[in-house]
């Protein structure tokens, strides 16, 4: 219904901002991640937002990336994850980082964030297994189009998500996309 929001921030308490546009004030909640890259009070900003209708209360959460919202869309998706703790998750770690802890299915690094238990972290990873990984916020090591190019090629192969992943670690940043495939399978092979 509200998919996005500029005006000038008149509050940021976090994990809520006050958000005016036009005259009317609207009360946004912010990851954290977001909330450090708000600019200062009284100055102009532009949210995307996530619109959520309980039966006690109408909330509206506040991204700064697209890719933040489409990953605290694909959380609240998850039985027993609400807005609040997606929002906790995002807070915690940043897209990539969640991304990547998906790709490699690393449940310790999901523990960390607090209001996350073991069997939550779980469910986590293998409900946004495919969905949001390479895809949504890539992993900081597939930041070129080589390197996203030479993990789907590996992917291709038959390797999982992991071994690809730790295959893809070891190369250096400008490799091209065909001496990294030769040299992933290499690393691979051992």
């Amino acid at each position: 219904m509200i998919g996005k929001l500029t005006g000038t921030l008149l509050e940021k308490n976090p994990p809520e901002v006050l958000l005016d546009c036009h005259g009317v004030g609207y009360e946004v909640n912010v990851p954290m991640s977001t909330f450090y890259n708000l600019p200062a009070v009284g100055e102009q900003v532009s949210l995307l937002t996530q619109f959520i209708v309980r039966e006690d209360a109408q909330l509206l959460y506040g991204f700064g990336t697209a890719q933040e919202r489409q990953a605290f869309r694909e959380l609240i998706k998850i039985s027993g994850v609400g807005p609040r703790t997606a929002l906790s998750i995002l807070s915690g770690m940043g897209v990539a980082d969640l991304a990547q802890a998906i790709t490699l299915q690393e449940a310790g690094r999901l523990v960390k964030v607090p209001g996350i238990g073991k069997k939550t972290a779980e469910r986590l990873l293998l409900e946004l297994k495919g969905k949001m990984g390479v895809d949504i916020g890539a992993p900081a090591h597939a930041a070129s189009d080589a390197q996203a190019d030479i993990l789907q090629a590996l992917l291709a192969l038959g390797y999982n998500d992991k071994e690809a992943a730790a295959a893809l670690k070891a190369l250096p940043l400008d490799v091209g996309v065909s001496d990294g495939i030769k040299l992933a399978l290499k690393a691979l092979a051992r």
